[in-house]
């Protein structure tokens, strides 16, 4: 009893720490307001000028600071001992959840059907559907995962015949991540195979990072939603809590790379993230994260402490911010750099290129209006 008593004070420090960041914002904003991918983004200055996004930075490094300390004292053996109690049914029957929740979720989009991988790819081709629905259905023997994890990739290209390549690289880190698995987790060899979570891992922490940038880099993309659902803010000023749940994302997603009892927390104040945007984005929401959802719940309740990169430099307390400093270097540089290289300087738009959502016109989500056969662009 003491043990999970300990544990449970453990991760409500991390909730209570996250709680002082938004939690309702991590809907993908492409799949709810309009959206031009080949727009000029704001400069990177105007972030690294913003108050609001040191004292997000801060918080997090309180919140990883803290826990490292507790996972280094003796109370960190008993907080890992206590997640390890409440979590040990999934670590169990691991790979059968995450066999299965894959599965689940091609079957989802099959049903739901005219997408490629999520709610903002849309595609007209009704073979692209039976396509899920085999990826789903090669998951269940090992001798077939290796197609389904060939057959994601394979979506995940087909794609590129219909969106830019820029736009795809939100989802190409979680692709490779589930690739990753299913083709690792029927080898032979389990020096190999031992790799496979961290892959999904790895995959999962890396997309997160990437897709937060959108909030420093197109904070306007999220203004319609502001307006839509104010509650999202907490009475928050748009400016203050827009970049702040940009930090929230990029540094638990940074957290997931992090020591064992870091990783876990960061997953499980993830979850309490996500789900709550649920509620006010429904179905939509759901389906799209339901994948990311049910990987944090294996990171949560991943017991290895060994199989890892850099683990020698990630127990060292003072490598914190300066991990979580170079991560930001790297993921800027590559996301605005990336962006000049695709679109030009000043951006690229086309004539054609109206702003996107997956909504058509609704009254009571002024957030795009129909026209010339478009969805969701903004209205005149």
């Amino acid at each position: 009893m003491s043990t999970l008593r300990n544990s449970r004070e453990t991760i409500l420090l991390a909730l209570s720490i996250t709680c002082f960041l938004p939690v309702t914002a991590f809907a993908h904003v492409k799949w709810f307001a309009p959206y031009i991918v080949g727009a000029r983004p704001e400069p990177i200055y105007d972030t690294m000028k913003d108050t609001w996004f040191w004292v997000g930075i801060g918080l997090v490094l309180i919140f990883f600071i803290a826990t490292r300390l507790v996972e280094k004292s003796k109370f960190g053996e008993v907080a890992v001992a206590g997640l390890n109690t409440a979590t040990a049914p999934l670590w169990n029957r691991q790979d059968e959840y995450i066999r299965a929740i894959i599965a689940a979720f091609f079957v989802a989009i099959f049903a739901v059907g005219g997408v490629y991988l999520t709610p903002d790819l849309k595609t007209p081709a009704e073979w692209v559907s039976w396509m899920q629905l085999l990826i789903a259905c090669c998951i269940f023997s090992r001798r077939t995962m290796p197609i389904a994890g060939i057959g994601i990739i394979a979506l995940w290209i087909l794609a590129l015949r219909d969106y830019d390549l820029f736009h795809l690289f939100d989802y190409l880190a979680l692709g490779l991540g589930v690739a990753g698995y299913l083709l690792l987790e029927p080898l032979q060899n389990e020096k190999l195979r031992a790799r496979r979570f961290e892959a999904l891992r790895w995959g999962l922490a890396i997309a997160l990072m990437w897709s937060s940038l959108e909030k420093f880099a197109f904070p306007s993309w999220f203004y319609p939603l502001v307006v839509e659902k104010p509650f999202l803010t907490f009475g928050m000023p748009r400016d203050v809590f827009i970049p702040m749940a940009g930090v929230t994302e990029f540094t638990l997603g940074f957290g997931l790379l992090w020591t064992p009892l870091i990783r876990r927390l960061s997953a499980i104040a993830l979850l309490v993230i996500f789900t709550a945007a649920v509620w006010p984005f429904g179905r939509i929401d759901l389906i799209g994260h339901g994948l990311i959802m049910a990987i944090l719940f294996a990171v949560a309740a991943d017991q290895r402490s060994g199989v890892d990169l850099f683990t020698v430099f990630k127990r060292r307390l003072m490598n914190i911010p300066a991990g979580l400093a170079v991560a930001l270097v790297v993921f800027c540089t590559g996301y605005w750099g990336l962006h000049t290289a695709f679109y030009g300087v000043d951006g690229y738009i086309a004539v054609d290129d109206g702003s996107k959502t997956t909504h058509s016109f609704d009254p009571d989500h002024p957030h795009g209006s129909e026209e010339h056969g478009q969805t969701g662009t903004p209205p005149q």
